[in-house]
């Protein structure tokens, strides 16, 4: 049987003592009533022998958990500079909480609150996050979770973009720009597929151009791949300055991204100028929605009629799992029709 006894001088202390089956379990309440409904659930438990001492889980805070997270995981996980941003949030909206409170219930609260303020994949991230640390608890730091990690119902994934980028969007972003770098980067970019983050990392060390090939070990999925280099994509590297640090660009991943979504909004203006002294009406989707991401889409939908084969392309796009390649290959409807026409 459970002991139950108020504390000495507090009238509002109940402590609460189990001593049952090799199990010792001590709680304290503020209400004899919860003290004496906590005691009959553990003591059910312990006889059904489903106990799990709650103890860890209730004095550790989610913003606690995060915390450990991000000292002893994220700093070997790629994405991390994300992540961080995301633990800031779920920290404000959920830290106060103990890993004891933290349910479905919460989560789908937690869930339908963020749909209102970001973007779905946004709310999916979070989540994501969310459990991976969960997880980390009761894997690798031995927190029981008493419930388990618990399980929510993510939003659909939004739709990938199947934005194409013609080649007079590709020379007006070119001609617009002011980096002498970014018309090299925007046309190996399309060559090879390779992202933003991989592109601003490349170094001469990994450029063999008597084989054709270049060697990218800073991906985002952690595995090196080998790409080999069109004519064209070799034409560029030959181009390229050598600079003294040994990489190939000077340019950050974020100062690529600012450097192209400029060039785009000045080639656009220009474009739109150009429209009004001609009176001529502008076309309203030129150079609108338009980020340097959208060159892997169109690189990989460029490859994809030399290369075929699905494997191939993967072997050079970096993609692990082909359902995510075919979201990045978007064929040419027409291109399609002249396939099905061949007797």
């Amino acid at each position: 049987m459970a002991t139950i006894r108020k504390k000495d001088g507090r009238d509002n202390q109940w402590h609460v003592q189990i001593r049952r089956k090799h199990v010792i379990a001590t709680k304290t309440f503020t209400k004899k009533t919860d003290a004496e409904q906590w005691a009959r659930e553990v003591e059910t438990e312990i006889d059904r022998g489903v106990y799990v001492s709650r103890a860890e889980a209730e004095s550790t805070s989610l913003a606690d958990a995060c915390e450990r997270y991000s000292r002893e995981v994220l700093p070997n996980l790629k994405g991390k500079a994300s992540d961080e941003s995301r633990i800031k949030t779920i920290k404000e909206k959920l830290g106060r909480l103990p890993l004891a409170a933290v349910n479905s219930t919460v989560l789908s609260r937690f869930r339908d609150e963020r749909l209102k303020e970001v973007g779905l994949q946004s709310v999916i991230h979070e989540l994501g996050l969310i459990s991976r640390v969960l997880k980390a608890c009761v894997l690798d730091w031995g927190i029981a979770l008493p419930g388990g990690v618990p399980q929510v119902r993510k939003p659909s994934p939004p739709p990938g973009r199947n934005r194409r980028i013609s080649d007079d969007e590709i020379q007006a972003v070119i001609n617009a720009t002011e980096s002498d770098q970014l018309p090299r980067l925007v046309g190996l970019a399309l060559e090879t597929a390779a992202r933003r983050s991989e592109l601003a990392a490349l170094k001469w060390v990994n450029v063999d151009l008597k084989k054709n090939l270049i060697r990218l070990e800073d991906t985002k999925n952690g595995e090196t791949r080998v790409v080999p280099l069109s004519p064209a994509a070799q034409a560029i590297l030959k181009e390229v300055p050598r600079r003294i640090d040994g990489r190939v660009f000077g340019l950050s991943p974020d100062s690529i991204t600012q450097s192209f979504e400029r060039a785009v909004k000045r080639a656009r203006k220009e474009y739109e100028l150009e429209c009004l002294s001609m009176s001529a009406d502008s076309d309203r989707y030129y150079l609108i929605d338009l980020n340097f991401h959208d060159l892997r889409h169109e690189a990989t939908s460029r490859i994809a009629k030399k290369v075929p084969n699905l494997i191939e392309l993967a072997s050079i796009t970096g993609h692990k799992d082909l359902q995510m390649l075919k979201r990045y290959y978007h064929p040419d409807p027409e291109e399609l029709v002249k396939k099905l026409a061949i007797v």
